[in-house]
């Protein structure tokens, strides 16, 4: 369950002549919920936000979390919030495993001078694997702690369908509104929403009129990727 870390990746040479110099190191992490990793619209978006935070920051740490590719154990919650109930002596060691995971996610949170959360919509709904990695962090952080106060975060979401103002399943879009709520007012982060709808318009009958439409969000989503990329690396 070890995220990626692309710390080795970084020079030694590197990382010692930033200290050295005075240089401030800085660390992003990004996490991804797509279950489509090869195909994923969210992390097209992500990457471009990426890829500018990393050119303003080349000696910089990327902390990598792909909840599609390694899922958390849907028991894990339960166990780390239960053992909050149990005295230490009494946990099991599958409490304790819970509770060292827990840690481990608000840690990679908290150590973060940047965060990028790239979040595909499924079934109307937060993705279980997704709202499973938030119930943990909420469960080793404390309910409402502010983790992400002042950080600056971009959120990156995309839907299949159309859900806005005037579309025949407005209001149909229950993930969107509860990661605004968590990331931004329990969690605190500085946060920039990226919205991406009608992914699925080219490949899904029925959906040929949109087509143009969807061109002009992917468009619209990937330029505001790049803009907020380059606002997470303060420029």
């Amino acid at each position: 369950m070890a995220p990626a870390d692309d710390r080795a990746a970084v020079p030694r040479h590197a990382a010692f002549a930033a200290l050295f110099s005075g240089a401030t190191l800085v660390n992003l992490f990004r996490l991804d919920a797509s279950i489509l990793p090869a195909a994923s619209a969210s992390a097209e978006i992500a990457d471009r936000a990426e890829t500018e935070w990393t050119a303003a920051h080349p000696t910089g740490t990327v902390i990598r979390r792909h909840l599609g590719t390694d899922p958390l154990a849907a028991d894990a919650w339960g166990l780390a919030t239960t053992a909050g109930f149990t005295p230490e002596a009494d946990r099991t060691p599958a409490q304790k495993g819970a509770l060292a995971l827990a840690a481990t996610l608000v840690e990679e949170l908290q150590s973060a001078d940047a965060v990028i959360l790239a979040v595909p919509f499924y079934n109307f709904g937060v993705s279980q694997h997704f709202k499973a990695w938030a119930d943990l962090v909420i469960a080793g952080s404390g309910p409402g702690a502010p983790l992400l106060k002042g950080t600056p975060t971009v959120l990156i979401t995309t839907v299949g369908g159309g859900y806005g103002p005037g579309t025949p399943r407005e209001g149909w879009d229950h993930s969107t509104p509860y990661l605004e709520r968590v990331v931004r007012d329990v969690w605190q982060a500085d946060l920039t929403l990226i919205k991406r709808e009608l992914t699925l318009a080219a490949s899904t009958p029925g959906m040929e009129s949109l087509k143009g439409l969807a061109e002009q969000q992917h468009s619209d989503a990937l330029a505001a990727a790049r803009d907020a990329g380059r606002a997470l690396a303060g420029n």
